[in-house]
């Protein structure tokens, strides 16, 4: 295992310098010493990740490279995307011109536009639907009173923009390149899809696009939205329990967290397979600045993913 430039190891048992980080001596198998050449500062294996955070000398090298171990990590995902989405995806290579749309579709652009908003108008409204049964206590959604839903939102990732403020705006840490969009997506126990908000840009909190897609203007008393540590803060939402600072939870607040994570199973899922549609799962090269354009476009997948789920369900037995 690598280490600090900064430190050097010793066992005290053997009196031996060793070349490299590691817990144990080989030898006695006792926990190794490390010193900070530059602070002067000492202590066991079980203190070494502590100093590092705190270290004036250490922790701007480990930093560093951190920093160059997440970029080479990101450069590889953005790559294995570009195979994916070029070499087994052609129509990838679409641009918004009467040329490229004659390739592949032997159509002029008008008429694609014009057969795209009839998909959009006729699959989104029929496809995507919030069960008409939310008052019904009977409901068939679990075995308590309330009708749960579930919510989770997953990123779109883009290029990085030119502009150095749009940068700022779609910057999203968690996206493979970096900057992305963000759509959220809600289920029931059914593994339906009942409900998606338009497109944000990737900085843009996840509660702020909760209560920006007029979900919550359907909750009642008798409607629990399930949601991650994401959406803590948000009253509508049952969430996760935090640990508190320098506590644990208790085992009733781990069995409520368990129960919880099984539930969000559904959605997590369910973004798996919004993500299969290469558009959705790969880096979408239309205009980052067209927000209304993807957001039709995820529209019209995450419809045609619900048809699909309609006939092939991720869990045909669940209630």
């Amino acid at each position: 295992m690598t280490s600090s430039s900064q430190i050097k190891w010793d066992c005290p048992e053997c009196q031996i310098t060793m070349e490299d980080r590691r817990k144990y001596c080989d030898s006695c198998k006792s926990m190794l010493v490390w010193t900070c050449v530059s602070s002067g500062k000492s202590g066991l294996y079980s203190n070494y990740h502590r100093h590092l955070t705190r270290c004036d000398y250490c922790t701007p090298e480990v930093e560093e490279e951190r920093q160059q171990l997440k970029e080479e990590k990101q450069i590889s995902k953005v790559q294995e995307l570009q195979i994916l989405y070029d070499g087994q995806r052609p129509w990838s290579e679409w641009s918004r011109n009467n040329e490229s749309c004659a390739q592949h579709t032997g159509l002029d652009i008008e008429l694609v536009q014009f057969l795209y908003n009839i998909l959009y108008s006729s699959a989104y409204p029929k496809l995507i639907l919030l069960p008409d049964d939310m008052n019904d206590e009977n409901t068939a959604h679990g075995p308590e009173e309330y009708h749960k839903l579930i919510v989770d939102f997953t990123c779109i990732a883009i290029n990085q923009p030119g502009d150095r403020e749009q940068r700022k705006v779609y910057y999203y840490a968690k996206s493979p390149t970096n900057y992305a969009f963000k759509i959220q997506i809600t289920c029931d126990f059914n593994h339906r899809i009942v409900h998606v908000s338009k497109c944000f840009p990737g900085s843009v909190h996840d509660l702020t696009i909760l209560q920006e897609s007029g979900l919550l203007e359907y909750t009642e008393e008798n409607v629990q939205i399930i949601g991650d540590k994401a959406y803590i803060g948000e009253q509508y939402v049952i969430t996760p329990r935090k640990k508190p600072r320098g506590g644990e939870l208790t085992a009733e607040e781990k069995d409520f967290n368990r129960s919880i994570s099984s539930a969000r199973a559904a959605i997590e899922n369910i973004n798996r397979r919004v993500k299969s549609y290469a558009i959705l799962g790969s880096i979408y090269k239309g205009p980052y600045d067209d927000l209304e354009k993807i957001t039709k476009i995820a529209h019209v997948v995450v419809s045609l993913c619900n048809l699909k789920l309609s006939k092939y369900p991720i869990r045909s037995n669940r209630v």
